[in-house]
């Protein structure tokens, strides 16, 4: 099948960070030499990365992966990109957790060197559950594999989850919760509410965005329980496995103070974002895979904590992927790759499965096909 080109993500060049990262390297490893200079064909829509050798004796390893902030000039997914917090989260994970992440190296605040804020990571080992096309469409590793293997992924996926929920000292994630009142999950949903308004300033709104906000208040729940570090992009799509064992958990730019809930719903909800993608190609890709009740059984064995008021934060998840997404969409509309259509929620990928959701209708068995958007945005 014919895929839509990939949405443009910056505007810089490669060669040129390279050039200047081998600089700034120069002054901490006097005469190191870049090379192998690259950027990874699941570059992210939010960050970049860029993967180069490091060929000095000195050096602590020689494979390293950069973590850039976002390009400004290329209407970013996020209103800001606080590299520092990602960087101190990704040292705490590796000391107080099991949880694998890439060791972390250098971290620069000055945008001078880049242009943004970035830090240095080793570079991680393995492959990654594809997006596009996603793991769940026929042709890749993920879907080829056998049941049992796919199995012991999603054995070590809830493994991760479940380590960085139990391990970590809850205190030690305060730092992340953003400013506002109340407690660390309505100060989560006032910053989600603050973002989607940012994405839609000077642009139409989302009816369907707007009626889910609306929703969520009336299924918060009794207990929100209580706050752990959360991953935030908890998906698998953001490991680099090993065969299908972890080798590092990426993508910590999404890491929040607040219930388990959160990762939990994430996970849920953006594999079945992929499975309503495939069955709508009339494929029938990963049916059995990270199902809802497999997920939040297995959770409560391994933790003690059975999942609670999952009907809210599935629907969270979904609204908070809506509104990424709807950036993503201004953003190719920003760059002349689609139009914007008389409803704006046509620009919502996964329009039919949050109005499901919203209306409380979504089979969690059975999904609801998305809808392919049109690329002229009609």
């Amino acid at each position: 099948m014919t895929t839509a080109p990939r949405p443009r993500t910056t505007t810089r060049d490669p060669q040129d960070l390279g050039r200047r990262i081998t600089r700034w390297l120069d002054a901490r490893l006097p005469g190191v030499r870049v090379t192998d200079l690259s950027t990874p064909a699941s570059n992210g829509m939010s960050s970049e990365t860029l993967l180069f050798t490091v060929d000095h004796p000195a050096a602590p390893v020689r494979a390293c992966a950069l973590r850039l902030a976002a390009d400004p000039a290329a209407y970013t997914v996020f209103p800001a990109y606080d590299m520092e917090r990602q960087y101190r989260v990704m040292r705490l994970v590796a000391e107080h957790t099991g949880v694998p992440v890439p060791r972390a190296l250098w971290l620069e605040t000055d945008p001078g060197p880049l242009g943004a804020p970035f830090f240095v990571m080793e570079q991680a080992q393995g492959r990654v559950p594809p997006d596009v096309m996603p793991y769940t469409y026929e042709g890749n590793w993920l879907h080829s594999a056998t049941d049992a293997d796919r199995a012991a992924l999603e054995e070590a996926m809830l493994g991760v989850l479940s380590g960085l929920h139990g391990q970590f000292p809850a205190a030690e994630a305060e730092f992340l919760l953003p400013d506002g009142t109340g407690s660390p999950l309505r100060r989560h949903v006032q910053e989600q509410r603050a973002y989607y308004a940012w994405v839609v300033d000077g642009l139409p709104r989302s009816p369907l965005i707007e009626s889910a906000f609306d929703r969520l208040e009336s299924l918060w729940p009794l207990d929100e329980g209580p706050a752990v570090l959360c991953w935030g992009d908890a998906r698998i799509g953001n490991i680099m496995y090993d065969g299908f064992a972890p080798a590092a958990v990426l993508d910590w730019e999404m890491a929040a103070y607040g219930p388990c809930e959160l990762d939990l719903g994430w996970t849920v909800y953006l594999h079945r974002f992929f499975q309503d993608l495939t069955e709508g190609t009339g494929q029938r890709g990963l049916p059995d895979f990270l199902c809802r009740e497999n997920i939040e059984r297995r959770y409560a064995e391994l933790t003690g904590h059975t999942p609670r008021d999952m009907e809210f934060h599935l629907l969270y998840a979904a609204l908070r992927h809506a509104i990424v997404m709807l950036r993503i969409a201004y953003r190719q509309v920003y760059f002349g790759e689609v139009r914007v259509p008389e409803d704006p929620d046509g620009l919502i990928l996964h329009r039919a499965s949050l109005d499901a959701l919203v209306r409380g209708t979504y089979d969690w068995s059975g999904g609801f096909a998305a809808q392919p958007r049109d690329p002229d945005g009609a």
